[in-house]
């Protein structure tokens, strides 16, 4: 009697895990459409996708009648409706040829499809329709838990107060049942809309609903919770393949090369844009499944570009050579896609196709065209060969101003993604446009290298002389009085003295100036360079009463460029009658009547020892009066 009570209870505990299970593996995809019948009626279509190979049939059974809630944009809720009855239940043909496909796997694909009526009043806020099911397909591998993990169908449709009538976007085709693995493959998951609105695509995310306990629930709330992607899977990276997959967010054309066996949830939005705005989004989930299969015959053009789909973006040239990995083939038919022409057309393994024009293009190759195993692929060719770099330089080419530096950047595929400015090598910037400058004179080049997301890349390099701006007054100078200067700045075309005290003028280079009484005075000259350099320097004159003259009292000739000679420095003088040196013998070493020579520290090419050193001068005044000096001086190393 216990053995029977012990059976009986696991027969019960086994039927209960079928109950919870039959839910776990049917649910392959879905999606709403509505259209406007006029007067607030909207007519909504639910499509459910069902997986009749290995589904339960009991669970594909209870999908029908559909239960869903219908929100106010706000998330009240307007109507709960569980009565939503099929109208069509048919099996979805398999997308590929049996003749042309070895390994070829089992498919049933079942397609279920709910159509009702609905009175929404107008509002500002908008509806939402929700239903939600359970479960998916245990063996899913990019969601965690998926036997466990129901979906979530929904449709939103925008107020008709503010927005106007709207029809949602319907895709064009079904979804395909089976991908081959390691092969590449393109499907097309565009739409129509009937309100000529523009669509855009992209992937996004699938949302849970539903679960084993309440697996076909009316939903209570308009909040929606995305799945768990397993890592490494992403809601825009559902599936691994080299290429990953891609859609076009204009055309809607899918295209990957899966590279690991599996089923995968993927989801494809369609946007409805309409003034520059999306006012709606068509949702479509499906179960991607790869299997290894291997089609007899694959036409394939490589991708060497990043864009989407694209054989080739060239940045060089309209002459495009064509690259043909295609496997299977016997005969090729290649159109180039130049719109309004016939003749662009080739039927090599390989050709060379020079277009007559920029532009994006649609390429396709035929393999085994008009055989019972044909293939087709098709890739976009992009071809705009102008990129071209250069800038311009404004400021003044002066030592320590700003000079800037503007791009111009030629390129037929913008946006321009990168710059590098370099100056005489250095990396200055990675903006558009900059500034430099440099402290000395002398030639610089700089260079712009630049760039687009293309891989187009030019670069130019330009030679910038800075002005030898050196504005120089002249040395401080000391003078008895009744005595004239004559200045002799330097450095510039313009100049302006101040203060312009005893100068006969006070805007060129070579005033004169004479002074009738004792005092010291600080001269500073604005001088300007004919490119615009702006500089200024200062002179002290310094007027005394009677001449005198001055005598370091030793010096360094170590050749550290710092005091290596000597000389006197005579104030008020109008002749040097001789300056000579001796050394502790009384022995001449050093004689001139040049008022600007000095002495090195040698004699007879020899370096003298350190010590000290005697000298006398003679020089004669403006009243041709003559004075004689002497004393020492000491030379050190």
């Amino acid at each position: 009697m216990q053995k029977q009570i012990k059976n009986s209870f696991y027969i019960i505990l086994l039927s209960l895990l079928w109950g919870l299970n039959s839910y776990a593996s049917h649910i392959i995809g879905g999606e709403f459409t509505y259209t406007y019948q006029g007067n607030n009626v909207y007519r909504v279509t639910l499509s459910i996708y069902q997986d009749c190979l290995t589904g339960n049939p009991s669970a594909i059974q209870q999908d029908n009648p559909a239960k869903v809630t219908i929100f106010e944009g706000d998330g009240n809720i307007y109507l709960q409706d569980a009565t939503l009855v099929a109208v069509s239940s048919v099996l979805i043909p398999s997308n590929f040829s049996n003749s042309c496909i070895t390994n070829v796997p089992n498919t049933c694909l079942r397609k279920t499809v709910f159509v009702k009526d609905y009175v929404l009043p107008t509002n500002t806020l908008g509806y939402r329709i929700l239903y939600q099911r359970c479960c998916r397909n245990a063996t899913i591998l990019n969601i965690d838990n998926p036997g466990t993990t129901g979906a979530s169908y929904y449709c939103d449709i925008p107020p008709l107060a503010t927005i106007g009538v709207n029809n949602s976007a319907i895709f064009k085709v079904d979804p395909p049942q089976i991908i081959c693995l390691n092969v590449p493959f393109v499907y097309d998951h565009s739409a129509t809309d009937a309100d000529g609105d523009s669509l855009s695509y992209n992937l996004c995310e699938a949302y849970i609903g539903g679960s084993q306990s309440n697996s076909s629930p009316l939903p209570n709330s308009i909040s929606l919770f995305p799945v768990n992607y397993s890592v490494p899977y992403t809601f825009d990276n559902p599936i691994q393949g080299n290429p990953g997959i891609q859609i076009d967010a204009v055309s809607g054309l899918m295209n990957f090369t899966p590279n690991i066996q599996g089923r995968y949830v993927v989801t494809v939005c369609c946007n409805e844009w309409r003034n520059g705005i999306i006012i709606n989004t068509s949702k479509r989930e499906f179960q991607f499944v790869i299997t290894n299969c291997y089609k007899t015959t694959i036409a394939n053009i490589p991708q060497y570009s990043t864009d989407f789909n694209t054989y080739i973006f060239t940045c060089k040239t309209k002459e495009i050579n064509f690259k043909n990995t295609s496997i299977g083939g016997l005969t090729y038919h290649w159109d180039f896609g130049v719109a309004n022409l016939q003749s662009d057309t080739s039927n090599l393994f390989e050709p060379t196709f020079t277009y007559p024009d920029t532009g994006t293009y649609k390429v396709k190759l035929i393999v085994n065209p008009k055989s019972t195993c044909s293939d087709s692929i098709t890739r976009y060719v992009k071809v705009y060969p102008s990129f071209k770099t250069d800038f311009n330089i404004s400021g003044n080419p002066c030592p320590n101003t700003i000079i800037n530096l503007n791009s111009q950047i030629t390129n037929t595929a913008p946006p321009t993604t990168f710059y590098n400015w370099y100056s005489n090598g250095n990396l200055i910037s990675n903006d558009a446009n900059t500034t430099t400058s440099y402290t000395t004179s002398g030639k610089n080049f700089i260079t712009l290298v630049a760039g687009n997301s293309k891989g187009c890349k030019d670069s130019i390099n330009k030679e910038y002389v800075i002005d030898n701006f050196i504005p120089f007054a002249g040395n401080d100078t000391t003078i008895v009085v009744g005595e004239q200067i004559q200045f002799n700045a330097s450095g510039g075309s313009l100049y302006s003295w101040t203060p312009n005290f005893y100068l006969n003028v006070a805007n060129i280079a070579d005033p004169v100036g004479f002074y009738p009484l004792i005092d010291t005075i600080l001269y500073t000259v604005n001088i300007t360079s004919s490119n615009g350099c702006i500089g200024a320097d200062d002179i002290v004159v310094r007027i005394v009463k009677q001449g005198s003259y001055f005598m370091p009292s030793g010096f360094t000739p170590n050749n550290d460029g710092n005091n290596d000679r000597i000389r006197p420095i005579l104030i008020g003088y109008t002749k040097l009658n001789y300056f000579s040196i001796y050394n502790r013998w009384g022995e001449l070493l050093f004689n001139s009547k040049n008022i600007n020579d000095s002495w090195d520290g040698t004699y007879k090419d020899q370096k003298c020892e350190m010590g000290t050193y005697f000298y006398t001068i003679s020089v004669t005044d403006r009243n041709n009066k003559i004075d004689n000096y002497k004393g020492d001086f000491i030379l050190l190393r």
